[in-house]
């Protein structure tokens, strides 16, 4: 198997674990938080999207599929390339949305990221994306990044989700 291989069937994976963490939740557990300062399953599921939606386009420049409508699905207060990265206590209580559009937000990028890595080769993923950093970051290191931040937060998603139905508030 070589390497965009290997990074297809990662990507692949990352949405039906945001699925099995997310599914048939209703929307007082999706930002129900274990302490006041912690982040809810709606914040942690938003921000894998887009995380996963801002990197994968910047490393082939490609739109970012929240420009296409999903932003103003969203209405959320935040730029175009914001994350979520740096949010406080109250930028991710702002986060209020439906699980149907948190995972098709979520669908939504993992075909793009699909699609994204159906077009490179191997040789793409050394090239360098990131000199800000030393050593650089090539393309295919921060693809793994970007799907290794994405399987932790889905993680954390099922956490969460674990103790709320296990205390009642699930």
């Amino acid at each position: 198997m070589h390497g965009v291989a290997v990074l297809q069937d990662l990507y692949s994976r990352i949405a039906p674990t945001v699925h099995r963490a997310v599914d048939g939740l209703g929307d007082a557990a999706l930002v129900e938080r274990l302490d006041p300062a912690a982040n809810t399953i709606a914040w942690l599921t938003w921000h894998i999207g887009r995380d996963q939606d801002v990197q994968v386009a910047d490393v082939v420049g490609r739109d970012q599929v929240y420009s296409r409508g999903w932003a103003d699905r969203f209405d959320l207060p935040f730029g175009l390339h914001d994350t979520g990265y740096g949010h406080t206590s109250d930028d991710v209580a702002r986060v209020r949305a439906p699980g149907e559009l948190l995972l098709g937000y979520v669908d939504a990028v993992a075909a793009e990221s699909l699609d994204v890595l159906a077009g490179l080769t191997d040789d793409d993923l050394d090239e360098v994306v990131d000199e800000a950093w030393d050593p650089p970051v090539t393309r295919g290191a921060r693809l793994v990044s970007v799907a290794n931040d994405s399987l932790e937060h889905a993680a954390q998603i099922a956490y969460v989700r674990g103790v709320l139905e296990r205390t009642g508030r699930a």
